[in-house]
């Protein structure tokens, strides 16, 4: 693997903590191409490999239907809260560093006002982003006038950040998702409101608020450009089909008998997409896939039978 990664700068070989050997290369001939070097020249021997692993993103697509309450171990302190989705386009902000944490809290509050109709006095009030510190979702405070507040904020950051870095429902990151801490109750004692109390507590409320608002899987989708002669159009419409594209843009180059077609292609339909569409336009159409945007995998992980439901389990 160590040859592997010196001999091809494009391949990242990562040990999971699970003890897998991951090989992550850019896209699936680069690693069909790669898995050969590995078997044949460096390491000569057979290799049992299991399917590409697609990633996914877990998000919300209403308001908590309640308010969810959790208490911490010892019974002395409440969280009250719930989850929302962001609005479209706000995740990608953030992605993007339109929105970040090291902005003005005022400037940023203000940001947020004109263009998502936040309310300004709670946007000045986000404790944090998350997963990592950066990630697309947020934990709002918008309680008014509780006592020792401040000092259980680094602990209920720090059990936020370890909820949306693994969700409830399959253990992946959150995007897009915002929390609000409507009231929280504390004990007097400053040692009955330690970490250890608090931390475990304000995970399992966001637990709690995720499963309250109606959740949902959001799957990574490819932009796919696809270049090919004129009579093989027809062949990539099937194909993309097959595999739940759908087709936005096709243009002809001009002076050429070339045309462009650009798809959106979710990415765990995207193995054997390219053998796949060779073989149907007889080896005319080149594709060139490229990460694109996150959306929601249709259906309801909760209900059993549908889609999402089969990607959790």
């Amino acid at each position: 693997l160590k040859r592997l990664a010196k001999s091809d700068p494009m391949v990242q070989c990562i040990i999971e903590e699970s003890g897998e050997h991951i090989i992550a290369g850019a896209g699936e001939l680069h690693l069909e191409i790669c898995l050969k070097d590995l078997e044949d020249d460096h390491a000569c021997i057979p290799i049992k490999k299991s399917d590409p692993v697609v990633s996914y993103r877990e998000t919300v697509s209403e308001e908590s239907d309640q308010m969810c309450l959790s208490k911490s171990p010892n019974k002395h302190n409440r969280l009250f809260m719930k989850a929302q989705p962001m609005p479209d386009g706000l995740a990608e902000d953030i992605d993007n560093g339109d929105v970040n944490p090291r902005d003005d809290f005022k400037v940023r509050a203000r940001y947020l006002g004109e263009k998502y109709d936040y309310d300004v006095t709670e946007a000045r009030k986000i404790w944090c982003f998350g997963p990592d510190g950066t990630g697309p979702n947020i934990l709002v405070d918008c309680t008014k006038g509780v006592q020792y507040l401040n000092e259980i904020k680094d602990s209920v950051v720090a059990g936020f950040q370890w909820a949306t870095k693994e969700g409830v429902l399959s253990e992946e990151n959150l995007r897009g998702v915002r929390f609000n801490i409507y009231d929280v109750t504390l004990h007097a004692d400053a040692i009955h409101r330690g970490g250890g109390q608090i931390i475990p507590t304000t995970r399992r409320c966001l637990y709690a608020c995720l499963l309250t608002a109606s959740p949902r899987l959001m799957e990574p989708v490819y932009l796919c450009e696809i270049q090919c002669p004129e009579v093989a159009v027809g062949g990539i419409y099937g194909v993309l089909n097959r595999r739940r594209g759908h087709v936005f843009e096709e243009q002809q180059v001009a002076g050429t008998p070339m045309f462009v077609v650009k798809a959106y292609l979710p990415v765990n339909e995207s193995f054997g997409f390219t053998a796949d569409l060779r073989s149907n336009t007889g080896g005319q159409a080149f594709p060139q896939c490229v990460f694109d945007h996150w959306q929601i995998l249709p259906g309801d992980p909760l209900e059993s039978g549908t889609r999402p439901y089969q990607v959790v389990q």
